[in-house]
C-alpha cells in the first residue's frame, strides 16, 4: 500500500499546479473528457488514481502520439469537431485547462462542454493580475500572461481574460461557477476580495444555471 501511495504522490507532484487542482475537482470514479489533454499527464493521473473513465482530444499529433503512449484513448482533432460527436450528458466532467484563451469561441465551446459533461473544468492565467497591470502602464507593451510566457504574436494566437472578464461573462450566458481555486507562483492561495489583482491562474469548476435556456 505504500508502493501505491508513493507512485500516487509522485505523479500528483509531476502535475502542473492548475491541473493538480483539477484532479482535485474532479470525482473519484468520474466520466472524464479532458479536452486539449496535450501529453496525457492529467488524464493518465485521473485513470490510474481516481479511476476515471477517461478520453481525451488533443489538436497536435504529437500530443495524440504521447497519451497512445500512456494506453489512453485519444482522439485526434479540433475540439469543437470533436465534441459534436458527443450524445448530451456522455461525461461527468468535462476539462478544458489553460486552452481558454486561445478559443476563437469561447461561449460555443463552453456550452458544448455542458451539454456532453454535467459539469466543466477551466483553468486559465489571469491577465488582471498586479504585474500585468503594471507592465502594462509602465512600458505600453502587452504584458505576457503569468504561467504562460507566450509572445502575443507566437501561434497560436491568444486573448487576453481576467478573472473578473470570465465571471461576468458565466453570468451573461447562464452559467454558474460552483468552485473556484486561486493560483499565485504555482501555490493556492485564500483570496477574497481582490482575486482578480492577486491571484496569477484561476481553476473554476462550472455547471449551467438551474432553467437556463441560454447558451
Amino acid at each position: 500500500m505504500a508502493g501505491v501511495n508513493g507512485e500516487r504522490a509522485a505523479a500528483y507532484a509531476a502535475l502542473r499546479p492548475d491541473l493538480q487542482a483539477v484532479a482535485d475537482l474532479t470525482p473519484a470514479g468520474a466520466k472524464v473528457l479532458d479536452l486539449g489533454c496535450g501529453d496525457g499527464a492529467l488524464l493518465d493521473y485521473l485513470v490510474r488514481h481516481k479511476q476515471a473513465r477517461g478520453r481525451g482530444i488533443e489538436l497536435s499529433e504529437a500530443g495524440v502520439m504521447a497519451c497512445v503512449r500512456r494506453g489512453l484513448s485519444v482522439r485526434q482533432g479540433p475540439l469543437e469537431e470533436g465534441l459534436a460527436d458527443y450524445p448530451t450528458a456522455s461525461f461527468d466532467v468535462v476539462i478544458l485547462s489553460q486552452t481558454l484563451p486561445f478559443l476563437d469561441d469561447p461561449a460555443a465551446i463552453l456550452g458544448e462542454m455542458l451539454r456532453v459533461g454535467k459539469s466543466a473544468l477551466v483553468s486559465f492565467p489571469n491577465w488582471g493580475y498586479w504585474r500585468c497591470r503594471l507592465e502594462l502602464l509602465l512600458t505600453g507593451r502587452v504584458p505576457l500572461a503569468p504561467d504562460l510566457p507566450q509572445q502575443w504574436y507566437d501561434a497560436p494566437r491568444w486573448q487576453a481574460v481576467s478573472i473578473t472578464d470570465f465571471a461576468q461573462f458565466c453570468q451573461r450566458v447562464g452559467i454558474d461557477i460552483t468552485a473556484e481555486i486561486y493560483l499565485n507562483r504555482g501555490r493556492r492561495v485564500r483570496i477574497f476580495k481582490v482575486k482578480n489583482l492577486l491571484a496569477m491562474t484561476a481553476v473554476f469548476r462550472l455547471e449551467r444555471q438551474e432553467g437556463s435556456g441560454r447558451m
